[in-house]
């Protein structure tokens, strides 16, 4: 069975309109915290007609973008609505943020709903409004980080504990190229969480492979 502290891959995915304002420092810092906690991470700037095929490598989707008129940056919602990342997205676990200056109680309501309604199916981690004084502000910062770990730990846990691997399915993981190893492996847990497998069989992976051709 997969070692639960196996390290955990995460992926940016932000929007901006300044290129190297205070949203692209703080992704910086983002990714540099996690990478700290020992996370891989990577980062990518939304386009909303981009191909998002690539999410499908990572375990967790770290989502976000300051808020311009009272919508969240177009080119992350857009993301969401017409291209293929809201399909790439089921059962990934994600974490979302905005930077906005209105009221936190404001931004929770109106705000963070305009992404959570794409995500209804989604575990969320964790979730958070940065006002625009937190965005270089380390303690706020470390504690939507510690969050984000705390969750997907927790979920790890559950997921490890719920599924098992025929010796089979381990035999057959073991014979796939190392990079394609690791996508099938999050494919097939992903899928077996979702359809309520407790156990990993060829049968199995042979139905998340199939889901990740669609």
């Amino acid at each position: 069975m997969p070692n639960s502290s196996q390290q955990m891959k995460a992926i940016i995915l932000y929007d901006t309109r300044t290129a190297g304002g205070s949203t692209d420092r703080f992704i910086d810092a983002l990714g540099l915290k996690l990478a700290e906690k020992g996370a891989y991470v990577e980062k990518g700037k939304c386009k909303a007609t981009a191909d998002y095929s690539f999410v499908q490598d990572f375990d967790v989707v770290i989502m976000g973008a300051p808020v311009y008129y009272l919508l969240v940056a177009s080119e992350l919602l857009g993301a969401l609505i017409q291209s293929n990342l809201k399909r790439h997205l089921r059962r990934k676990k994600v974490a979302l943020f905005l930077t906005c200056g209105s009221p936190e109680p404001m931004a929770y309501m109106m705000y963070l709903p305009q992404i959570k309604i794409h995500l209804v199916r989604n575990k969320i981690l964790a979730e958070k409004v940065f006002a625009p004084q937190q965005l270089s502000d380390d303690n706020a910062l470390d504690a939507y980080v510690k969050d984000i770990f705390h969750a997907y730990r927790k979920a790890l846990k559950i997921r490890n504990a719920a599924l098992t691997w025929t010796n089979e399915a381990e035999e057959m993981l073991e014979q796939i190229p190392g990079f394609f190893r690791s996508r099938i492996r999050i494919a097939a847990e992903e899928y077996a969480e979702e359809m309520g497998y407790s156990e990993i069989t060829l049968e199995v992976i042979d139905e998340a492979k199939g889901e990740l051709e669609r």
